[in-house]
Parts: C-alpha cells; structure tokens; sequence
C-alpha cells in the first residue's frame, strides 16, 4: 500500500517539474520588445514551414551575406601554444575568457521563435538586415517565378519592435521613420496595419495616428494606396508590435511568395481597344449599307413576283 503511494507521489512530482520546465523552456523563446526578424505566415504547419523557411533563408543569405561564420573557441592559435612565453597572468585571463565564451549559447543567423498567434513563425535575425534578405528573395521569386514554398504564405520583415500601445508606438515610430519620411526626405506611402490576439488597439486609431506622424516629418509625403512607393508594415501580436518600412509591396503581392510566382494578368489596353472599334467602325458602316442595299433588293423583287403581299410583308416587319 505504502508503495503505491510512494510511486505516485514520484509520478506526480516527476509531471510538476516536467511541466515546469517546459514552460520556463517555451517562455524564453517568444517574440520580445526589442527583437529584429522575419514574421512568416503559413497555413496549419507550422513546423513545416519553420523548416522551409530555414532553407529559403539560409539559400539566399548565403548569396547575399555569405555563409554563416560559427566562431570556433576550442581551436588553438599559434598565440596560445606560445602561452609559456607570457605572463602568467595573461595567460591565466585569456583562459578565463575563452571557457566563458565556450560556456555562453553562440546565437545563430537564424533563430525560430514563437509568436504568440497561431499560423505565424517568427525567425529571429543575427547581424543582417532582413528587409534586405526578404526584398531580394521576392525579387527572385517575382522574375523566375519558380516556387519555392509550399506552406509559407507571406514574409514580412521586422526591422524594430515596441510595446503594442498607441502611445508607446507613436513615440517609436517618430524616430525609427526618420530615415524615410523626414525631411528632405519624402515618398508616397500607405500603411499595412493586422493585430492578432490584441483587442486594445483600434485599427483606425492607429492608422490616423501614423499618418498624422509622417505628415509632420515632412508635408510633402502623400498617402497612395494604389501604388506606393513605400509600405509601413504593422503588425501587432499581443503586446508586441512588429514594424518595417518596405518598397514593391503592392509589386510583390503583399511579400506573398504564393502569389508573386504566379504569372502577371495582363491588363486590357484601353487605347489600343479603341482604335479597334474605331476601325471597325466604317466596316461596320458598310456591312449595314450593304444589308440595306440587299434587304431594298428583296424588296423590289418581292413587289414585281407577289405584289398582293406588300402590307402583310410590311406588318410583319413592324412587329419584329
């Protein structure tokens, strides 16, 4: 009896601590205040697109930054093996160091974290400039149109993060849009503003408030919502908001990879259809004085072979 006891006060315990421990491990790999990345959606497979996204990335950081550089603390260098030449001290630092630095977590290029919304992936950047990375993967995307995802739906670069409050941001963004928007600097622009699983930001609200912020910069910047040539992406999941400025969102289908691969609709040429229908035009008219000139025919010789005819011929006509 006292047995069973025992293994089920382990059991239980043994489930406590697991449960712990997993919640310590998930809680400090979330996305943060402070963060730089890439925000990517995907549709119900989530690690399926965690996986794509490494080798999208890691395919074009390579040609963009060069290989990721994994800095090595176990090799010796020629300083070391002549370690008994220095001081004793100096030599007895320099130890020191290198056993802190193979005891500290190497942060990789990459970094896969969770948002805090369903069917959205955060991968968190280490020394490179992702709205650089993602532009030039939907530039390669858009010109060989070979597709390279099957789950990823969007990619939406975060160059800087705050506290999702008005205040908060409005106070952020009045100097992170310097760079762009202050003047002498100017563009036409309009802004991409989602929540997720956030309800104390009114999206209208915010909107207003950012364009009012970017009319102060510098007047000259106007609003275009058909084809801007920058986009203020905004994107607030819980208490965190995401923000990028980027160029050929409307170009690159919203920096949707599903859609930029698929092949432009060409539009209809307005000038070039009316020239054909003006061309058409004195064909048109001749047809119809040619129909005239045969329909007078019929009728002339419709009067000389039935000439008893002609008013029942002439309401048929009136009825159609």
């Amino acid at each position: 009896m006292s047995a069973v006891a025992n293994d089920s006060r382990k059991r239980s315990k043994k489930r406590y601590v697991a449960g712990h421990h997993n919640k310590r491990w998930k809680g400090s790999r979330e996305l943060e205040v402070g963060m730089q990345g890439i925000l990517i959606t995907c549709n119900m497979n989530e690690r399926k697109c965690t996986a794509e996204a490494f080798n999208l990335l890691n395919e074009y950081a390579d040609k963009l930054f060069g290989p990721e550089k994994l800095q090595d603390h176990n090799g010796s260098s020629s300083e070391e093996e002549e370690a008994d030449e220095e001081d004793v001290d100096v030599a007895l630092k320099k130890e020191v160091a290198q056993l802190q630095a193979s005891g500290a977590k190497q942060e990789r290029r990459f970094q896969a974290l969770e948002s805090g919304a369903n069917n959205v992936i955060f991968i968190k950047t280490q020394n490179l400039e992702s709205d650089k990375l993602v532009h030039h993967i939907l530039s390669d995307l858009h010109t060989t149109k070979k597709k390279k995802s099957r789950v990823i739906l969007r990619m939406l670069p975060v160059t800087g993060t705050c506290k999702a409050f008005q205040d908060d941001m409005v106070k952020y963004l009045t100097t992170f849009l310097e760079p762009w928007f202050k003047t002498p600097n100017c563009a036409t622009y309009q802004i991409a503003f989602k929540a997720r699983n956030s309800s104390h930001n009114k999206r209208d609200e915010i909107i207003k408030s950012i364009a009012g912020l970017v009319g102060k910069l510098n007047p000259k910047n106007k609003v275009d919502l058909t084809n801007p040539e920058l986009t203020i992406i905004v994107e607030v999941i819980k208490a965190v908001c995401c923000i990028s400025v980027v160029k050929d969102y409307t170009l690159y289908r919203k920096y949707n990879v599903q859609e930029v691969v698929k092949e432009d609709t060409p539009k209809p040429d307005v000038t070039t259809g009316k020239t054909d229908v003006n061309a058409a035009e004195p064909k048109e008219k001749h047809d119809t004085e040619e129909t005239k000139n045969e329909e007078t025919k019929g009728e002339e010789d419709s009067d000389k072979s039935v000439p008893q005819d002609k008013e029942v011929d002439k309401g048929e006509g009136d009825g159609e």
